[in-house]
């Protein structure tokens, strides 16, 4: 099967070189790795370490929290009030 790839041109050069020093096609080489790569995924994925979410950081602030479904419905509430008391006009 064909497909396009595209690689930043350190990386092409890199893959082409060490292809033509090991006397193999490009080709060749990209279908050993992909093949490898699947075979042996990294320690980092079998873990599962990973967070669900990506974590966000604020210019000087630190790291924004996760928006967990405690924290959304507290601000909802909050929200909720806050419109509840504009409308008595309070």
């Amino acid at each position: 099967m064909r497909t396009t790839l595209e690689l930043p041109d350190v990386l092409f050069r890199k893959a082409k070189a060490k292809a033509a020093m090991e006397g193999i096609t490009l080709k060749r080489l990209l279908t050993s790795y992909v093949e490898n790569g699947l075979d042996n995924p990294s320690p980092v994925r079998q873990t599962g370490r990973r967070s669900k979410l990506p974590v966000i950081k604020r210019r000087g602030h630190g790291v924004i929290p996760n928006l967990t479904s405690e924290l959304q419905s507290r601000i909802q509430e909050e929200e909720d009030l806050a419109k509840l008391s504009r409308s008595f006009g309070r």
